[in-house]
């Protein structure tokens, strides 16, 4: 018995695979300065933390086409508080000097990450590649403004 392709493949399938392409190279270029840094959460999470907020929004977007525009403010909401779980088990105390806290801006990348893949979702690849780029310059940058600045990680308030 033969599966006719029709069935197989859907109009809107080709907008969606490039909104995941889209996401999983823009969570692909933030896991690349993690992995860098030596951090757990590297190339492959963030991809893959991309890549499934863009499926979670652009499904839905895809399929109902208008019919429930709340849907996707709700799938938006679902995706940044379970990416907020995600980015907590990223975030530790350390146990030798328990003032100093580690994973601060992997957690948060986790999360801008997710935002990516929700906006790559929603189809605005210029706007996803202009985002990675600040995202990027902040995690290059940030840290040696803070060194400059006689900031050393963990020697403020928790």
């Amino acid at each position: 018995m033969a599966i006719p392709f029709d069935s197989l493949w859907n109009p809107g399938d080709g907008r969606i695979l490039a909104r995941l392409l889209t996401a999983a190279a823009a969570g692909g270029i933030v896991g690349w300065n993690r992995f860098r840094a030596g951090k757990p959460a590297g190339i492959g999470t963030h991809a893959l933390v991309a890549m499934g907020a863009a499926l979670f929004v652009g499904a839905p977007i895809q399929r109902a086409a208008g019919q429930d525009p709340a849907a996707v403010t709700r799938v938006v909401q679902g995706i940044a508080t379970g990416v907020g779980f995600l980015g907590a088990g990223e975030i530790f105390r350390d146990l030798q000097r328990p003032e100093r806290v580690h994973g601060l801006t992997s957690a948060a990348a986790l999360w801008v990450t997710a935002a990516l893949g929700i906006v790559a979702g929603c189809g605005s690849p210029l706007l996803v590649f202009a985002a990675t780029g600040m995202v990027v310059l902040v995690v290059l940058v940030a840290p040696h403004l803070e060194r400059r600045g006689g900031a050393t990680p963990g020697n403020g308030p928790l």
